[in-house]
């Protein structure tokens, strides 16, 4: 793979390895166009964390063994400039998980200068946050499987120290390194600017009929911008109302095609619900839902609740400190609607969801509403507790809305719970405990483990997942 720069040296990438979400380590090659070669006195070393040109010049900088390294040009000595660098305890130039994941969505700490001269990082301390640990199982031939070991700050645990620092790289190999100290107390005073020129909306002036789902791509000069439109084909498959109640809120259905009113139809609540979350939109997509509607003939439907986002911060600030609530009150609630529409058959109504959407799910289900009669659950949160500074944000540290205490109501209803072994996110000890409450309480439920598989089952492990729950929905709606 051959990655960007500036003319005349491209990067090309070999041995790529994923590690988390963003980040993950590769070997690298320096290719020069000008002589159409790789520049073999310009060898970097492999599992490379991170590297990136200056945006003037030829410098680069990189992260190996968790220290920050710069060349003056690709073929000059490298220079490095942090020597603490320590596997899960300091992390100079990337961030640690929970940065990475929860605050920079980004595998990257480092900041070039607009002029390239100087380097900004950010170093993480790990040493105090506790970890943890979960097996790997690896190929068949391991006798003994590998233990993961990520430091991982679960709510109300202790958390990374972060210092930033500049480094003067105008001299190399000689250098001068400033950290950027806190102010020796916090007022509550704010320097602002506001941009001289107006914000304009560059879509809202566009035929709406033609395309109401746009995304935009912008030069790295913003001179130029492309637009993509996202919602124009096969709109007619989605009915997107207003729900009828005190709220004025969205919802979507993909209808089977040809729907025949007089006739009652299967309906899947497809959930995600969690804060500024929004599952309606105009966006076209070909995916499991698509599937569900136009081979199986099921109603899919989606529906933004309270807690939702883009809809103003009364609804989106409801669930504030109260995670587990109205978005699970308002779920069962548009089902209840839903199935009183004279298409939808009452009897025939499930619900689904992945990571906060699969704690939704559970939440929902074991709630004892009569409104469903199955539903699946992949990966979801099931205590607060077990996971990290996100429910820090949004609850301030954690609530006792556990899908545990109402594990007896799930004898009402079909489960099927999903989970990776090797989910470093939503750690599978999410659904053991789900398990643990649920054989306790002699609930018959199904469940399916997919092993070292991480939050997203990848890989082949996602075509089978997506054929597992089209058997269990089919199961649960009795078609053939």
């Amino acid at each position: 793979r051959i990655t960007e720069n500036y003319y005349p040296y491209r990067f090309i990438v070999l041995h790529l390895s994923q590690l988390w979400r963003h980040s993950y380590t590769a070997s690298y090659h320096i290719y020069d166009f000008n002589t159409s070669s790789i520049l073999h006195d310009a060898l970097l070393p492999n599992d490379t964390q991170y590297i990136s040109w200056s945006p003037v010049g030829h410098k680069l900088a990189y992260v190996w063994n968790n220290n920050i390294y710069i060349k003056a040009s690709p073929t000059a000595a490298p220079v490095q400039i942090t020597s603490n660098g320590e596997e899960n305890k300091i992390f100079n130039g990337i961030p640690d998980w929970v940065y990475e994941e929860e605050m920079f969505g980004s595998h990257s700490a480092l900041w070039w200068s607009p002029n390239g001269n100087f380097v900004a990082y950010a170093a993480f301390n790990d040493t105090e946050v506790p970890v943890i640990e979960y097996s790997f199982y690896s190929e068949d031939t391991l006798q003994y499987p590998k233990t993961i070991r990520i430091p991982y700050p679960k709510a109300g645990a202790k958390n990374p120290t972060v210092q930033f620092f500049i480094v003067d790289i105008q001299m190399l190999p000689d250098f001068n390194t400033t950290e950027i100290s806190p102010p020796a107390e916090i007022k509550s005073r704010m320097l602002l600017e506001s941009s001289p020129k107006s914000t304009q909306c560059v879509s809202c002036d566009l035929n709406q009929e033609r395309c109401q789902y746009y995304s935009a791509s912008f030069s790295k000069d913003a001179q130029y911008y492309q637009l993509n439109c996202l919602g124009e084909l096969f709109y007619w498959s989605t009915d997107q109302s207003r729900s009828l109640s005190l709220l004025d809120l969205w919802y979507q259905m993909i209808l089977p095609p040809h729907l025949d009113s007089s006739k009652k139809y299967p309906l899947l609540l497809e959930v995600y619900a969690g804060p500024c979350s929004q599952k309606v939109d105009h966006a076209f997509r070909i995916n499991w839902a698509t599937y569900l509607a136009s081979t199986e003939q099921i109603i899919v439907a989606s529906f933004d609740g309270r807690g939702s986002g883009y809809q103003g911060d009364e609804i989106m600030h409801a669930i504030n400190r109260r995670l587990g609530t109205y978005e699970v009150e308002d779920q069962i609630s548009a089902a209840r609607t839903f199935s009183e529409m004279s298409f939808v058959d009452k009897d025939r109504i499930a619900i689904w969801g992945w990571s906060y959407g699969g704690y939704v799910t559970s939440m929902v289900l074991g709630s004892g509403s009569g409104v469903f009669k199955c539903g699946i659950a992949v990966a979801p949160v099931s205590r607060w507790q077990y996971y990290g500074i996100y429910n820090e944000r949004v609850m301030g540290c954690c609530i006792s809305s556990t899908v545990m205490a109402r594990a007896e109501k799930f004898k009402e209803v079909e489960y099927l719970l999903i989970h990776g072994t090797a989910d470093d996110n939503v750690h599978f000890q999410q659904a053991a405990q789900i398990s643990k409450a649920l054989v306790d309480a002699e609930v018959d439920f199904q469940a399916m483990w997919y092993t070292d598989k991480d939050h997203g089952i990848s890989g082949q492990a996602h075509k089978h997942i997506y054929t597992h729950m089209s058997h269990f929905i089919k199961q649960c709606f009795s078609l053939p």
